[in-house]
């Protein structure tokens, strides 16, 4: 592989005569596609300026001691393996797909779908048995082969690059595997959905025989990364409650220890504040509001570091 276009540079200091080496995190970046606005956006999030010029294959963020490497997808963990990186945003199918020697440190919560196998609508599936001796085109013929020999199915896979969902339709394969968001581009090939063999996110990958010193600055990458995820996944709440329900009211309010409760200007109604998990936000909302809160405002959280 050559690496020559995107080996690191460090800047040295201003005096020439104790010059020192300055100690930079070495991250790859999907260089466009799915995953490289998603992956700037939460560098972004975590407060770490990068400047990405036009066709520039490498750079350095001017607040923190990282250095950017754009990259081919499926080029990422082989980089990270040879410590040419030394981590990487990238897909989980990716990871699994190339099997090479990297950590997953972390999943990112973006860039979600599945990897499933789909067949022609027209055909009758009882079942993986249907697939026993059928040729399967995919971009991911590791995964495929695992999943086969779990399930004790012997089948032909046909490794292509692109236009999976084609395959069926001019005689290539009789089933296709590849990723799915909403299945809309299955529905207008006239395939279907069959078999889900691994559900992918965007995940933080790293060498696993980094320095102490590159360990520390991960560290700090992931404090900044959890304080973002956390922060989607709640919000902030603000309500006005009648002191005569109050006991109630925070018994519904978990928040990150207890809620916050101060007297109201009005005789006895409090203002109670907290944090809500997005994913029981509604129910909670509808139970207070059946208990009497009041003025319930609903307030983002930007970063939430516990």
């Amino acid at each position: 592989m050559d690496y020559e276009k995107i080996l690191p540079s460090y800047p040295l200091s201003a005096n020439p005569q104790n010059s020192t080496i300055v100690e930079r995190l070495k991250i790859a970046i999907q260089k466009s596609g799915r995953l490289h606005d998603d992956s700037m956006k939460l560098l972004k999030e975590c407060g770490i300026e990068i400047s990405n010029g036009v066709n520039k294959l490498k750079t350095e963020a001017s607040n923190f001691p990282l250095e950017v490497y754009f990259l081919r997808d499926d080029d990422i963990p082989q980089y990270v393996e040879d410590g040419v990186a030394d981590i990487g945003f990238v897909g989980e199918n990716v990871v699994y797909e190339k099997n090479k020697k990297v950590e997953v440190v972390e999943q990112l919560g973006y860039g979600k779908c599945r990897l499933s196998i789909a067949v022609s609508r027209s055909e009758v599936y009882d079942g993986v048995s249907y697939l026993e001796g059928k040729r399967i085109a995919t971009t991911y013929p590791v995964l495929v082969q695992k999943f086969m020999d779990e399930k004790g199915i012997n089948a032909e896979i046909h490794e292509i690059s692109g236009s999976v969902e084609i395959a069926p339709g001019i005689g290539l394969a009789h089933a296709i595997c590849d990723f799915v968001s909403s299945g809309s581009t299955l529905f207008m090939n006239g395939l279907k959905e069959v078999e889900t063999i691994l559900s992918s996110q965007a995940v933080l990958i790293k060498n696993p025989n980094l320095s102490n010193d590159k360990q520390q600055l991960i560290d700090k990458l992931l404090f900044r990364i959890k304080a973002v995820k956390k922060s989607k996944n709640n919000k902030y709440i603000l309500l006005n409650a009648p002191n005569d329900n109050l006991k109630e009211i925070i018994s519904l309010l978990p928040g990150m220890k207890s809620p916050t409760v101060l007297p109201l200007a009005e005789s006895g109604w409090s203002s109670v504040h907290s944090v809500l998990n997005e994913n029981e936000f509604w129910d909670i909302i509808e139970k207070l509001t059946a208990a009497g809160a009041q003025g319930i405002l609903v307030i983002p959280i930007e970063k939430m570091i516990i």
